[in-house]
């Protein structure tokens, strides 16, 4: 019974730790800038557009071919 009681204390200790040692990292990171989050969240946007024009062009082709395959 006292070998749970010291687990429970060292786990409960742990996590503070963990915790507080998550707090000094956050610390040491870098937050980008407004223009750096614009930058990215354009490359993002265009990125994305992109692709989806792609990939439903390439579904109108298949669709198509599809058809004409089986008209």
């Amino acid at each position: 019974m006292a070998e749970k009681k010291t687990e429970k204390g060292r786990s409960f200790g742990s996590v503070k730790k963990f915790f507080r040692d998550v707090r000094v990292e956050l610390g040491k990171v870098i937050w980008p800038g407004r223009e750096e989050i614009v930058a990215s969240t354009v490359v993002v946007l265009v990125a994305v557009i992109f692709f989806a024009a792609f990939i439903g062009l390439i579904d109108l082709v298949f669709v198509n071919l599809v058809k004409l395959i089986s008209a």
